[in-house]
């Protein structure tokens, strides 16, 4: 079970530099369900998403850099870049700061994952947070995809 809120940033307030990341590229063999693979570093993973929107089911499966190669040209959409910034917050939590590139540049959103409903409906954003888009699935990646804002 994944548990997560989302969260647009209009600017990052501090040097990024310092903190862990992930160049992540990935694309949707199937929106509805989710059907994703993806590549992250030189991680290769092949995912089912359930449906919702703060909670829903996960399943990964790993992938070699040739399946993945290979489905990456049957995806629908675009691909997807984007580099990953891993923040500590308060709580051993993390906040997963994705800033795209290519076709989606300029968009910049964070993630905090949880490991409860009522842990997730506690939290307190720091500050620098923006809006909370948890529940709105314009901004799942999977729509994001298809390219709608």
């Amino acid at each position: 079970m994944e548990i997560e809120k989302k969260y647009l940033l209009t600017k990052i307030p501090f040097d990024l530099s310092s903190f862990e990341k992930k160049e992540i590229s990935q694309g949707y063999l199937c929106t509805s369900p989710v059907v994703r693979i993806r590549k992250s570093n030189d991680k290769y993973t092949l995912t089912y998403k359930g449906e919702g929107l703060m909670t829903r089911e996960e399943y990964n499966l790993p992938l070699t850099k040739e399946s993945y190669n290979q489905l990456s040209s049957k995806i629908d959409g675009i691909l997807i870049e984007k580099t990953r910034y891993l923040i500590p917050l308060e709580n051993n939590l993390t906040a997963e700061l994705d800033v795209f590139h290519g076709k989606l540049d300029s968009l910049m959103l964070v993630e905090v994952e949880f490991d409860s409903i009522e842990a997730a409906n506690a939290f307190v954003p720091p500050s620098w947070f923006g809006e909370d888009v948890t529940f709105s699935n314009k901004y799942h990646n999977s729509n994001l995809s298809k390219k709608l804002i």
